[in-house]
């Protein structure tokens, strides 16, 4: 993995870097590189209150604010920054303005890589309003000063349009390390994960495929669509 200046992730719930980076977010950690993860809101419209519930409606987003913190101590991560925004409402937001607070952290921290979601590749309309906005953000830079942008994808047709991923991190070696991340969202991903901690679960190439390679595409500025 390349060394990086600081890593700068933009995610816009709690748990959307458990499943797709938290090997990458604890490889860069124990590289000596200084990761700062941007999560937008709280998940509070999430649909799960846990299995079996435990949660309310009330109490739903300081559960999901303890968890992540507990996810970012499990990956090793000292800098968390919880942005204030409210779940599922992010793609009503003022374009400007999100793409402003973005470009806030870029002009504070000074990272050479990004990692955020791929506008148009990513499902759900909180992830697309936070992929555009650093995608915003980052253009604003000259080309030879922007940082590197790596975005995840994962729609039904992203391969099609996008290709196979550019970036394959091979994160085996911090398995266990991304169990305990995941397991950290415990009011969404109760009862997900018991059947992956023993051995020979781990050695499933299945599993190792799904969930030990974390994949990443250089966000295309010649295919540049955000508007």
């Amino acid at each position: 993995m390349e060394k990086e200046r600081h890593v700068l992730i933009v995610l816009p719930h709690p748990d959307d870097e458990a499943f797709g980076i938290s090997g990458t977010i604890s490889a860069y950690i124990d590289q000596g590189t200084p990761v700062t993860y941007a999560c937008l809101t709280l998940g509070e419209m999430g649909r799960s209150l846990g299995n079996p519930p435990f949660a309310t409606r009330e109490s739903l987003p300081h559960i999901r604010k303890e968890e992540l913190k507990a996810a970012a101590k499990a990956m090793g991560l000292a800098d968390l920054r919880l942005m204030g925004y409210r779940d599922k409402t992010l793609e009503f937001e003022n374009d400007e303005q999100l793409a402003n607070m973005v470009f806030g952290l870029i002009e504070e921290l000074n990272p050479s890589l990004v990692i955020t979601f791929y506008p148009g590749y990513s499902v759900h309309p909180d992830h697309e309003a936070t992929g555009r906005a650093v995608v915003r953000a980052v253009r604003r830079l000259p080309k030879e000063s922007r940082p590197k942008l790596h975005c995840v994808a994962f729609s039904n047709n992203h391969e099609a349009e996008i290709g196979q991923a550019d970036i394959v991190h091979d994160v085996s070696p911090y398995w266990k390390r991304k169990i305990e991340t995941l397991k950290a969202h415990i009011s969404q991903t109760a009862g997900m994960f018991e059947d992956m901690e023993d051995e020979q679960a781990a050695q499933n190439p299945d599993l190792i495929e799904r969930w030990q390679k974390e994949r990443f595409w250089t966000y295309d500025w010649e295919k540049d669509k955000v508007l």
